[in-house]
């Protein structure tokens, strides 16, 4: 079951000026990370991720982690050092349709002469804030004794 993604984050994932990235794993666990634009929230509040390569390792890792239900991470930054992960599993895939048609229009226009493979849907099972200052502030609070000896010195 997919959690509701914050207003914040959606905003993030649908800014096309923020930095974006997908995880993927392959059958042996070896990490497979991309940089993607093509990265969003549909009307649902599901993560698309609009692939262009047939044959990438992000595509097949995808495949496989559809069919053993194998959870994917999508990292987003934006300004003010805001910074997100997102935990999820992959649902579906467009390659024929409306969704698909309105997602192949649209990356032709903004790429050029490029194919769509297809449009993966990522339902998104847990949100991470991923501040470094946030990260800090909680870490503290939770494990006051993981300071650095220097660090406990000045207080």
């Amino acid at each position: 079951m997919g959690i509701q993604l914050s207003d914040e984050v959606i905003s993030l994932l649908n800014d096309l000026n923020s930095n974006k990235a997908l995880a993927t794993v392959d059958e042996t666990g070896t990490p497979n990370v991309v940089h993607s634009d093509s990265i969003h929230v549909d009307d649902d509040g599901n993560i698309n991720y609009l692939e262009i390569l047939e044959t990438s390792r992000t595509n097949h890792n995808l495949v496989r982690s559809i069919w053993f239900d194998r959870t994917v991470s999508v990292v987003v930054s934006g300004a003010d050092s805001k910074s997100f992960q997102i935990k999820g599993i992959p649902i579906t895939v467009h390659i024929t349709g409306p969704i698909f048609q309105k997602h192949y229009l649209d990356i032709r226009k903004r790429l050029g002469d490029v194919d769509l493979t297809g449009v993966w849907v990522i339902e998104p099972h847990e949100v991470i804030d991923e501040n470094i200052i946030n990260r800090k502030n909680e870490e503290e609070a939770k494990r006051p004794f993981f300071r650095h000896l220097d660090r406990l010195a000045k207080i």
